[in-house]
């Protein structure tokens, strides 16, 4: 099977339970408080391991995190590609509302700090046809997907948070974009994002050797690449906590084109592992098992 490298963020989770989102000026008190893993590199490579995949992570964390790395482990995640250093771990202040809406807080701790020689020494133990997966909560994106694009490996780019270096990135590299609506708009540069049919056009013009797959909330998802486009529709769920949500939907869409299921197959089975995680609390914790997805 191939190799799965996921190198991406890893977080401490401070999660407050709401009545709603607070407002500008607004001081409320939460009902309950937890702390957790989370960080959207932790998440996907969760998911990809509890999908079935052979799934190494990599990055850097402070002493506060070694917490995250076992239960990586327990999720048969290979951390041995996480450095460690003396910062704080990257920290995520997060609003969870009664509606299961969330707001988000990043603060980036260690997952800035990843040199570029750990960046090769790393990349050296992966070869041609292994996996790539990036998100944009890491520094050193660019010199990743370069050195990675160098060995061959297949490149997976979710670009959350959105911010515009993005667009000064070797874009063209990437071999799958997973992006919600608003970040497939961005890269685009799209003014209106509900017009999907002329971003997912825009999007496969500007990067015709790139699949991309698009998520709209209850709208479903898209894949399109080539003249190929796919539309999946949501399957309704309990929304109890979205964090996560698209975490779990790109691990299990890879997961699935691995394990040689077709796209539509993959685009189904993702929103179903999606919709098991919108219906639990928490972030790593409520990414479902394979067994409970591929059935």
């Amino acid at each position: 099977m191939n190799k799965i490298l996921d190198y991406g963020s890893l977080n401490i989770d401070k999660t407050f339970l709401l009545d709603h989102i607070v407002q500008p000026g607004e001081t409320i008190a939460s009902y309950d408080y937890k702390i957790n893993a989370g960080g959207k590199g932790t998440n996907q490579a969760g998911a990809l391991a509890k999908a079935g995949c052979n799934v190494y992570m990599a990055g850097k964390i402070g002493p506060d995190g070694i917490f995250i790395l076992d239960l990586l482990k327990e999720c048969n995640v290979n951390t041995q590609f996480v450095h460690r250093n003396s910062l704080t771990t990257g920290q995520a202040l997060i609003q969870v509302a009664k509606n299961g809406q969330n707001s988000i807080i990043l603060n980036a701790g260690a997952n800035f700090e990843n040199t570029k020689d750990e960046i090769n020494n790393t990349l050296n133990n992966f070869s041609k046809g292994d996996y790539l997966i990036l998100q944009n909560e890491i520094n050193n994106i660019e010199y990743l997907i370069n050195k990675a694009y160098e060995k061959e490996l297949t490149i997976c780019f979710n670009p959350s948070p959105f911010t515009k270096d993005i667009l000064n990135l070797p874009l063209e590299k990437i071999s799958y974009f997973f992006v919600n609506e608003v970040e497939a708009a961005q890269i685009a540069e799209e003014t209106n994002v509900e017009n999907y049919d002329s971003i997912l056009q825009s999007l496969s013009k500007k990067f015709p050797s790139s699949k991309i797959i698009m998520t709209i909330g209850k709208k479903g998802a898209y894949f399109s690449f080539d003249k190929n486009k796919i539309h999946q529709e949501i399957i309704d769920a309990p929304v109890i906590d979205t964090t996560a949500a698209g975490d779990t939907f790109m691990g299990y869409f890879i997961a699935s084109l691995i394990k040689g299921y077709t796209t539509s197959e993959a685009l189904f089975y993702a929103t179903k592992a999606a919709s098991i995680t919108v219906s639990k609390p928490g972030a790593l914790k409520s990414i479902p098992l394979k067994e409970q997805v591929f059935k």
